[in-house]
C-alpha cells in the first residue's frame, strides 16, 4: 500500500528553506597516528590545532583549520580500529596557495616532496602531495 501526502507547494517550499544547510563544518578522516598526521598538516602546509579532545568512544580527535577560513579538519584516532587503507584516488583536501614556486620551494626546503606536479591548468597551476595514510592533497595557484 502506497500513503501519498499532498502539500501544497507554499508549504514544500517552506520545508525545503527550513532544511537548508547553512555553512560546511569540518571534513573527519581516520589515521593510524594522530600525531605524525598532526605534525604533517603543521609543518608542510601552516595549518593551526583549533582543538583537541577525545570522543565519548575513546577517539582521539584533533581539529585542523587553515588560517583565514572557518572550515576544519577533523582528524580521528580511533583504538583498535583495523589500519586506515585509503583508495587510489577516493578523496582529497584542496588549498590554495598565492605562488606555486615559492611553495613548493619552501616544501622541499623543510624535507617535504609532491607526489604530482606542478602542472598547468585552465585557471593556473595545480599540484598534489600525499598526507600520511595516503590522503591526497592539492595545491592550487589560481590565476590572478
Amino acid at each position: 500500500m502506497i500513503t501519498m501526502f499532498l502539500v501544497s507547494p507554499a508549504a514544500f517550499c517552506a520545508t525545503l528553506r527550513a532544511m537548508k544547510v547553512t555553512k560546511l563544518l569540518h571534513t573527519r578522516m581516520r589515521v593510524d597516528d594522530i600525531e605524525r598526521t598532526v605534525k604533517f598538516y603543521k609543518n608542510a602546509l601552516g595549518l593551526e590545532v583549533s582543538r583537541r579532545h577525545t570522543s565519548p568512544r575513546g577517539a582521539q580527535l584533533v581539529f585542523l583549520k587553515t588560517p583565514g577560513s572557518e572550515e576544519e579538519i577533523e582528524l580521528c584516532q580511533l583504538p583498535g580500529a583495523e589500519p586506515v587503507k585509503v583508495q587510489l584516488d577516493l578523496m582529497h583536501l584542496a588549498f590554495e596557495v598565492e605562488n606555486m614556486d615559492a611553495f613548493v620551494a619552501e616544501l622541499n626546503k623543510r624535507g617535504f616532496q609532491l607526489s604530482d606536479g606542478p602542472t598547468p591548468s585552465g585557471s593556473g597551476k595545480i599540484a598534489f602531495i600525499d598526507a600520511p595514510e595516503g590522503y591526497e592533497v592539492e595545491l592550487i595557484e589560481r590565476r590572478r
